[in-house]
């Protein structure tokens, strides 16, 4: 069983390649378009999967920052919505999760 200690290094080492995976994403969609037609379209094609990419990123980024304020809180492995404890196992497939099973569904 991960200890909150572990759980916290778990969750910062998350945060800190989300961080880096979105700097790349950023980085890659200020490079300039090409000149030719079939290329800028290609190009924009990509960029969307980019923006799409880096908006799930942002999300996950803000619940994992979340995540580790409920630790500081000593809220961390609560459901926000009911109250009861988030089983062990759905902490182990979803670490920044706010909610049990039940009130996720």
């Amino acid at each position: 069983m991960k200890t909150i200690n572990d759980r916290e290094k778990h969750l910062r080492q998350s945060l800190a390649n989300l961080d880096q995976k979105l700097h790349q994403i950023e980085d890659e969609l200020e490079q300039p378009m090409p000149k030719d037609f079939e290329d800028r379209a290609s190009e924009r094609e990509e960029d969307e999967v980019l923006e799409g990419l880096g908006n799930a990123g942002l999300q996950k980024q803000r619940m994992i920052k979340a995540a580790l304020k409920r630790i500081k809180n000593g809220t961390y492995g609560i459901c926000v919505k009911c109250g009861n404890e988030i089983s062990q196992e759905r902490l182990d497939v979803l670490p920044y999760t706010p909610k049990c099973h039940t009130c996720a569904n």
